[in-house]
């Protein structure tokens, strides 16, 4: 490993590029074109992120759930709120384009108005018929205007299902084939079958169809997280390359990082391919990521290369010098951003551990990238004129730097004061944070279908399925009267809930038998008596062996049976006030020595999932934490170093905390990334700080503010330059349509601004503040790890040759 940092390796490995340039520069043209095949293999995610491990509690009762009922997200509404639909020509065409769907493979049952079946008691012998509810092919005014009675008046079984009473809106709903919810199947069917088929019937028909439903929802959201990824990659790379270029003034210098930042893009689309993971909520952020990480290795080497070149001319000992001497600490710098997401990677969750693997090694590869990539063009290029190099001397930097040099030698107290309040400031803006388990809360509120989702939940108070897994501990147990009126206490409570809809089960059968045994009258919509049942029962064993209804609600044992609700767009906080306020009711309605009642769904386990991510995110910060304090004890052998070291790169992270909190922007997966990403860029400029404040100490004979401040000139410039373009980078995706791309934008911007800050006027502060007490050889000590080498150093091989 020592080796590996040794100024004789990195000298050998300068010289082993630059004679061999043309075969690595085709290396990576064909490794390139090898990660450019992989992307056949890339795929978006055709689930909700699931955040937490397969053998988690939660994952292991929606399994269960899945095992005994299949998969619950397969369901697409389509509703129209209009009077005039119940006129004969109109809903005549919305029953026609309904049953239209039937006659495509994609779907596995459609229900609507023209599908519903009433029950009819008949008595010899005694069973319940089920009768068509439109019985004629004919619609007459007088016919419509009687199924308009009937549906919103008699059939209370339908509410919900098939019409919201309140407003009189009617629903159709398509369930598509378990087996193709969460493949591409889906997305076919949705965008060339149903989209053009709805926009089709509307034109002819003057009406407006609101469609959702979470196979619906996801397809759309993925396309446009999609067409938004390729949006943004471009566009930050647009604003990138033009503030890099406003500073260096080099079109050179702007075409070699752009150039090596686009490969480092598409390999990381490669990588993903190759490994065969999804493009989920987490990974659709790595390429964005790429540009972060790759600018700044770019601005430190390209700056350090036209510092050599102003100083003595010399291209080919200036590219040696850029490999040997910024290479090993552009190395350390990608080293420990890169070991901070591969923390993820120790983590249970699947999505995390992807993440990680997939961040952690595209961040070593745009490492090698850049450095393999600036050299080896550089090499064939003309030697820098001196208008590349006139950024150098510009008045206004100097300036900048004589402020900065001015505020660390004689505002210091001002610094720490500003610092005290903003962390003061911070931890109160953190306590009020809140965590976000929203499926719904990133989608764009301006587009189409999110309109339509906020409609559904208006009209049927939400679109989310959540269910409710009985198991009665006994087979048959579910049929059983008692355990059906406390099912139906239990959908009272439901029902109850304002963030909750309707709720539907075996019992809405079980009351819809008992009003057609007596012909249909809705007053009798109820669970039947212990008497009732006896008559009842022989009518409702002829209905469940003809339509086999109960099958949706009640497993094949008996033993299991399921509530479905629907619950509108409530983040976590809300849904765990929800569920510990219901837990009590529920224990007492199903005692837990008879009966296990558990919540589950998609909606949920995204929820859960959200909550267990921050705090997987949170134990993998604290790790990356300590891991860049070992490296900083290995680095420098003093623990003072260390808390130096620290406190700058802490105090960015808090400030962004708070700041989340004052604006009322939760924790969720979009934005809790903002903190691996922010700490990993500062502790790049802290490593880089540090390392020429060690060689400028020795240089200087251990004379610290001469240090600190010479170290401050030379990497002041890169550090403002790196921030700068960074901060307009990331900037970018703030115009957004998603609030966590937006979020995640804004919150790195400003994380990235100032970290930038931080790092050079806190950092230097508190390097002059502590003079005395590190002032020494001994607090000091001859580093383990040498980053930067003397030029002396760097000479002596060429001396000895």
């Amino acid at each position: 490993m020592a080796k590996l940092f040794s100024f004789g390796f990195w000298n050998a490995l300068a010289g082993i590029i630059l004679r061999n340039r043309a075969v690595i520069f085709l290396i990576i043209i064909g490794i390139t074109i090898f990660l450019g095949f992989q992307w056949k293999n890339m795929r978006f995610s055709y689930t909700e992120a699931n955040l937490l491990p397969d053998d988690h509690e939660v994952n292991i009762q929606y399994q269960k759930f899945l095992e005994k009922f299949g998969e619950e997200g397969n369901l697409i509404v389509m509703a129209v709120k209009d009077s005039t639909l119940f006129t004969p020509e109109k809903l005549k065409a919305w029953n026609d384009f309904n049953t239209s769907f039937k006659a495509y493979k994609e779907i596995d049952l459609v229900v609507s108005i023209a599908d519903l079946k009433t029950l009819k008691k008949e008595d010899n012998p005694s069973r319940f018929e089920l009768v068509p509810f439109i019985k004629d092919s004919s619609y007459t005014k007088k016919q419509v205007a009687k199924y308009k009675n009937e549906l919103f008046n008699k059939l209370p079984f339908y509410e919900g299902l098939v019409y919201s009473k309140k407003s009189q809106t009617v629903q159709s709903a398509l369930y598509l084939k378990k087996d193709i919810v969460n493949t591409p199947l889906r997305k076919k069917f949705i965008k060339e079958i149903l989209q053009p088929a709805v926009i089709d019937f509307e034109k002819k028909h003057d009406l407006d169809i609101k469609v959702s439903g979470m196979p619906y929802i996801r397809t759309l959201n993925s396309q446009n997280i999609m067409d938004e990824i390729q949006v943004f990659i471009l566009a930050a790379l647009l604003v990138t390359s033009l503030i890099f270029f406003f500073f260096f003034r080099s079109f050179r210098a702007t075409f070699i990082s752009m150039t090596a930042v686009i490969i480092g893009v598409m390999w990381a689309f490669g990588f993903l391919g190759l490994l065969e993971y999804e493009i989920t909520v987490l990974t659709a952020i790595i390429p964005p990521l790429v540009i972060v990480i790759g600018i700044p290795n770019c601005i430190f080497l390209i700056n350090k290369y036209q510092h050599e070149i102003k100083k003595h001319g010399n291209k080919a000992k200036s590219l040696q010098r850029v490999i040997t001497k910024v290479g090993n600490a552009t190395l350390m710098t990608n080293v420990t951003t890169a070991a901070g997401f591969a923390t993820f990677a120790l983590t249970e969750s699947k999505l995390l551990r992807e993440f990680g693997i997939v961040a952690s090694l595209n961040i070593i590869a745009l490492f090698i990238l850049c450095l393999l990539v600036i050299t080896i063009i550089y090499s064939y290029m003309p030697q820098p004129k001196e208008r590349h190099l006139k950024h150098l001397g510009k008045g206004w930097i100097e300036k900048l730097m004589d402020w900065m040099e001015n505020m660390v030698k004689t505002r210091r107290v001002t610094i720490y004061f500003s610092s005290i309040i903003i962390l003061i400031v911070s931890i109160i803006g953190i306590y009020t944070i809140k965590v976000s388990g929203s499926l719904l809360e990133d989608m764009p509120k301006s587009a189409g279908f999110y309109k339509d989702i906020e409609f559904f939940e208006n009209e049927f108070d939400g679109i989310m399925p959540l269910e409710i897994l009985i198991d009665t501990k006994r087979k048959q147990g579910v049929l059983k009267l008692p355990t059906l009126k406390r099912m139906e206490k239990l959908q009272e409570l439901l029902e109850d809930t304002p963030e909750l809809s309707k709720p539907i089960s075996i019992v809405n059968l079980v009351k819809y038998s008992k009003q057609a045994f007596y012909n249909g009258n809705p007053k009798y919509y109820q669970i039947p008596t212990s008497q009732e049942r006896n008559f009842i029962l022989p009518y409702a064993n002829s209905f469940e062996s003809e339509a086999g209804v109960m099958k949706s609600y009640v497993d094949s044992t008996g033993q299991y049976a399921r509530i479905t609700t629907f619950m509108k767009d409530v983040g976590t906080e809300e849904m765990e006030r929800i569920e510990s306020t219901l837990a009590p009711q529920i224990e007492k309605i199903f005692p837990k020595d008879r009966y296990d009642v558990s919540f589950t769904g998609k909606a949920l386990i995204f929820q859960k999932g959200t909550k267990y991510l921050v705090w997987n995110l949170t134990f993998s910060l604290g790790l990356a934490v300590l891991l860049i304090a070992i490296f900083m004890a290995w680095m420098f052998r003093s623990w003072k170093m260390i808390v130096i070291s620290l406190i700058p790169n802490l105090l960015p992270l808090l400030m962004t905390a708070g700041l989340m909190g004052y604006l009322g922007v939760p924790i969720k997966p979009s934005t809790i990334l903002v903190f691996s990403i922010a700490f990993g860029i500062s502790v790049d400029d802290t490593i880089h700080f540090l390392a020429k404040y060690r060689q400028e100490l020795k240089a200087n004979h251990w004379r610290i503010r001469k240090s600190v401040l010479a170290a401050l000139r030379e990497t002041g410039v890169s550090m403002f330059y790196t921030s700068t373009v960074l901060f307009f980078g990331f900037s970018v995706f703030m115009i957004s349509s998603f609030g966590g791309t937006k979020a995640l934008g804004g919150l790195v911007s400003t994380t990235l601004l100032f970290a930038m800050l931080s790092n050079l006027l806190l950092l230097p502060s508190l390097l002059l503040s502590l003079e005395r007490s590190i002032a020494n050889k001994k607090t000091l000590k001859e580093p383990t790890l040498k980053i930067i080498p003397n030029d002396e150093e760097l000479d002596e091989p060429s001396k000895k040759d």
